[in-house]
């Protein structure tokens, strides 16, 4: 059997997502043995502009498009992304194989001086989300919302460097690279309701390679794709980019999908709440009518793009 070759960004915390890939395939494929799996690390245009916004630099799937292009080039078999990165439109010849089960999707509050986000007054809160920098203005009309950019252990060298007062991430990556210790306060979805995708781990290869479809199927967890369909369904619907403030958690119970939306206006100043559930194989209608009744009720506040 040849090499499968597994691309990620070469970040600590995208190269421990692909190790948790290969450590999945080798768990549940037998005949696969540890040297027949390589992973490459590929620099994106996400991680040399780094200092700057990422709408300022050509928006979302700036950490995905070289490493999909690697993909297209045949260079690597299987590419694995976060999936709150990936655009919601997916390239025609690519396909998502396998949805990793969900690592927790919320957001954390890290400082070295404050306990949580309400304490703060007149500090500046580093975020590189415009969805979390308005979701903490709810929370708190004293924060001063900074843009902050890097690695998860960048962002927290930053803090401790004292150019930020505390910074907000996402659980997901603070918990696989057990940074733990750090966290000060975990917001329920109710406060902060996560970036779409966030917490899942996708795993990309190209829609011709049976052989490596066959293969990730045996680690997809079918709940997380449910969910994920749900999440990416209201994202595509409502449109919009990459400074698009939106929100979207889906989670099954008792095989009931409950899909929780939430859009700002372009100004930042209302936002549009939506719930909806019903069964957990109708992820793509729900996502629909989700991204459909948060659209009506922004009406001409929100402009779709």
């Amino acid at each position: 059997m040849k090499k499968i070759v597994i691309g990620a960004r070469g970040s600590k915390l995208s190269l421990a997502y692909a190790d948790r890939v290969k450590k999945l395939l080798l768990e549940k494929v037998p005949h696969l043995a540890e040297d027949l799996i390589e992973i490459q690390s590929i620099t994106t245009s996400g991680d040399i502009f780094y200092d700057k916004k990422l709408s300022e630099i050509g928006g979302k799937n700036l950490f995905c498009k070289e490493i999909e292009e690697s993909l297209l080039k045949k260079k690597i078999d299987i590419a694995v992304h976060s999936l709150k990165d990936m655009a919601s439109e997916e390239i025609e010849t690519l396909n998502i194989a396998a949805y990793i089960e969900r690592n927790d999707p919320r957001d954390v509050f890290i400082s070295l001086k404050f306990n949580n986000i309400k304490e703060i007054k007149n500090g500046v809160v580093g975020s590189s989300s415009r969805r979390r920098d308005l979701q903490l203005k709810t929370l708190n009309r004293d924060v001063l919302v900074k843009n902050i950019r890097g690695n998860v252990d960048t962002r927290i060298q930053k803090l401790k460097d004292g150019l930020y007062d505390a910074i907000v991430l996402a659980a997901a990556g603070v918990k696989t690279l057990r940074l733990e210790e750090n966290i000060k306060q975990i917001f329920t979805p109710k406060e902060i309701l996560p970036a779409v995708g966030q917490g899942i781990i996708a795993v990309q290869c190209r829609k011709e390679d049976s052989n490596i479809i066959n293969l990730l199927e045996k680690i997809d967890h079918k709940q997380t794709r449910q969910c994920a369909k749900a999440e990416r369904t209201l994202l595509k619907t409502i449109g919009g980019d990459c400074d698009t403030a939106v929100g979207g958690l889906a989670s099954i119970k008792n095989n009931e999908l409950t899909l929780y939306a939430q859009l700002f206006s372009d100004d930042g100043i209302n936002i549009f709440n939506y719930k909806t559930a019903g069964g957990k194989e109708e992820g793509l209608k729900l996502g629909k009518l989700a991204g459909t009744e948060l659209l009506k009720q922004a009406g001409t506040d929100f402009k779709k793009n």
